[in-house]
C-alpha cells in the first residue's frame, strides 16, 4: 500500500499547537470513552503482543547479568567476565540482518503459519536450542564455548525482537500501538525478572534440593529454555497480520533469488523512507526526541552517589519503586495515545520527559533525603515511560509498507539510539564543569531541538499524513 503524500501546507488544526487532529474528511474524530480506553488492553491483538513481550524479555539476562553471576561463582576471572559485554553485539547490529526477515520465508513454517509467525516459531525454537546448549557448558573449563553459546542466545533473541517488532506494527492499528507497546514493555520486564531474580532463586532451590552447583545452574537454564514455550504457544494462537499475508504474495517479495530479494528489501526500505517529504526532519526528530531524557539519565546514578546516598538506597528505590513507576507510566502512556491523537500524545510525552529533569535539580538543592529521592525516581521513571511508549507508537506509524516493516523499524530504533548512546556521551564533562543543579537545568533545555522539530512537523502536515495512512490501513484490514 502506498502511503498518502504528506500535505504541503499547514492546516488550522495543526498550526494551532498540540490540539487533536481532524480526521481525513476534515471532521474531528470522536474521542474514545474511558471504558474503551481501558479495555483496549484486553483486546486479543494487544494480549498477543503482551505475551510476546515476555518471550522477548526472557533471554536478555541469560546471556548477560545472570550468566555473569554463574561465571563468577565458578571462578572465572573478572577480565574474562568483562569481555562478555561484547556478547550483546547482536542487539546493537540487528538492523543488519533485518532485511533477511523481510525478504525471505522460512521453509515449511511460513507456508503453514504465515510470513511473520513462521519466523517467530523458528527463532523461538533456536532460542530453546541455544539456551539448552549454554546450560550444558562449563564456564570454568570452557569459557570460550560459553561465549559462543551466549552469542547464539543473543543472536536468536535479537532476531526474535526483529520479528516481534514487525508483527506488532503490522498487527495493531495506529490507535492500539501505544497500548500494545505498554503491555509489551510490562511483560518484557516480567520476562527479565524471571531470567534474573527468578533464575537465581531457582538455582538456589535446586541446590537446596541436593543438586551440586554445576547441575543446579544447568537445570536452572533448562527451565528458562522451557519458558520460551510461552512464546511458541502465543505465536500458534495468534493470527498472521493481514498486511504480512498480502505481502507474502507480492511479486517484490515472492520473485527472484534470495540474495536479490534481500538486497531489494534493504534498498527499498531506505529509498521508500528517504523519498518522503520532510524525511531529513523526521530522521532528526527521531534522533533528538529522547535526547534530553538520555542526557540526564546518563548521570543519574553518579549524581545519586555523589550526593551522598548509598548504593543500597539507590538500588532499592530504582529496582523497586522505579520499576513500578515505569510499568504504571507505560500503561498511562498507552492510555494517552489511545485517548488523544498521536501528535497530542507526542507533545504530552515530550513536555513531561523534559520537565522531569527539573526534579533532579530540585533533588540537588534538597540534598540527602530518602523521601525526596523516592519522589525524583518515581517522577523520572513515570514520565520517561510515557515518553517511550508514545515515541514507539510514532516509530511504528512511520513503517508503512509490510515489505519493509522489520528493516525500517530496526533502522529507526538504531537511529534513536544515537541520541541515547553518542550524543549523551559528553554528559559527564558538562556535569563536572557546571555542577549538578545547572547540569539538570541544561538537560531540560536540551529538549528544545525536539520540541522545535515536533512543532515544525506538525505544521507541515506530517502527523495528518500519518493519520490518513493509518485510516487507509484500517479500511484495508476491515475489508
Amino acid at each position: 500500500m502506498t502511503p498518502p503524500t504528506p500535505a504541503t501546507s499547514a492546516t488550522p488544526a495543526e498550526s494551532a499547537g498540540p490540539a487533536p487532529l481532524a480526521g481525513p474528511a476534515g471532521a474531528a474524530p470522536s474521542r474514545p470513552s474511558f471504558v474503551e480506553t481501558i479495555t483496549v488492553y484486553l483486546r486479543p491483538r494487544v494480549l498477543i503482543v503482551m505475551f510476546l513481550g515476555f518471550s522477548a524479555g526472557l533471554p536478555l539476562a541469560l546471556s548477560g547479568s545472570t550468566l555473569l553471576v554463574w561465571m563468577r561463582e565458578t571462578g572465572v576471572d573478572l577480565g574474562t567476565i568483562g569481555l562478555f559485554a561484547l556478547v550483546g553485539t547482536p542487539y546493537t547490529l540487528k538492523f543488519a540482518w533485518a532485511p533477511v526477515v523481510d525478504a525471505l520465508d522460512v521453509p515449511v513454517l511460513s507456508r503453514l503459519l504465515g510470513r511473520r509467525r513462521g519466523w517467530l516459531v523458528l527463532t523461538q525454537l533456536l532460542l530453546i536450542a541455544a539456551i539448552v546448549g549454554l546450560a550444558l557448558c562449563d564456564p570454568a573449563k570452557a569459557p570460550g564455548l560459553v561465549a559462543l553459546g551466549a552469542l547464539l542466545v543473543a543472536a536468536a533473541s535479537a532476531t526474535q525482537d526483529i520479528v516481534i517488532d514487525a508483527f506488532r506494527v503490522e498487527s495493531l492499528p495506529e490507535n492500539e500501538q501505544a497500548a500494545g507497546m505498554a503491555s509489551y514493555v510490562a511483560a518484557y520486564r516480567i520476562g527479565m525478572l524471571a531470567s534474573t531474580a527468578g533464575a537465581l532463586f531457582l538455582v538456589s532451590g535446586f541446590e537446596a534440593a541436593g543438586l551440586g552447583k554445576a547441575a543446579a545452574w544447568t537445570w536452572g537454564y533448562v527451565t528458562m529454555a522451557g519458558l520460551v514455550a510461552i512464546g511458541i504457544v502465543t505465536t500458534l494462537v495468534a493470527t498472521e497480520p493481514a498486511a504480512s499475508a498480502r505481502a507474502m504474495h507480492d511479486p517484490a517479495h515472492a520473485v527472484g533469488s534470495p540474495l536479490r530479494r534481500v538486497t531489494a528489501a534493504a534498498v527499498g526500505a531506505f529509498s521508500e523512507f528517504l523519498t518522503r517529504e520532510n524525511a531529513a526532519l523526521i530522521l532528526a526528530f527521531v534522533v533528538f526526541f529522547k535526547f534530553c531524557d538520555a542526557f540526564a539519565g546518563a548521570m543519574t546514578a553518579p549524581f545519586v552517589i555523589d550526593l551522598g546516598f548509598s548504593r543500597n538506597d539507590y538500588a532499592a528505590i530504582v529496582k523497586g519503586v522505579g520499576l513500578a513507576a515505569t510499568l504504571v507510566g507505560g500503561f498511562v502512556g498507552g492510555t494517552l495515545a489511545r485517548a488523544y491523537p498521536l501528535v497530542t500524545a507526542m507533545w504530552i510525552g515530550a513536555l513531561l520527559q523534559s520537565g522531569s529533569n527539573l526534579v533532579f535539580a530540585w533533588q540537588a538543592v534538597v540534598g540527602v533525603k530518602l523521601w525526596a529521592l523516592t519522589v525524583s525516581i518515581i517522577v523520572e521513571n513515570f514520565t520517561a515511560a510515557i515518553g517511550t511508549v508514545v515515541f514507539v507508537a510514532y516509530l511504528s506509524a512511520l513503517c508503512h509498507s509490510p515489505l519493509h516493516t522489520a528493516t525500517q523499524y530496526a533502522l529507526l530504533t538504531a537511529l534513536a539510539a544515537i541520541g541515547r548512546t553518542y550524543l549523551s556521551a559528553g554528559a559527564g564533562y558538562v556535569a563536572e564543569a557546571s555542577g549538578w543543579v545547572t547540569f539538570f537545568l541544561l538537560s531540560a533545555v536540551a529538549a528544545i531541538p525536539s520540541l522545535v522539530l515536533l512543532a515544525w512537523l506538525q505544521r507541515t502536515g506530517h502527523f495528518r499524513a500519518l493519520a490518513e495512512s493509518a485510516a487507509a490501513k484500517r479500511s484495508v484490514q476491515d475489508t
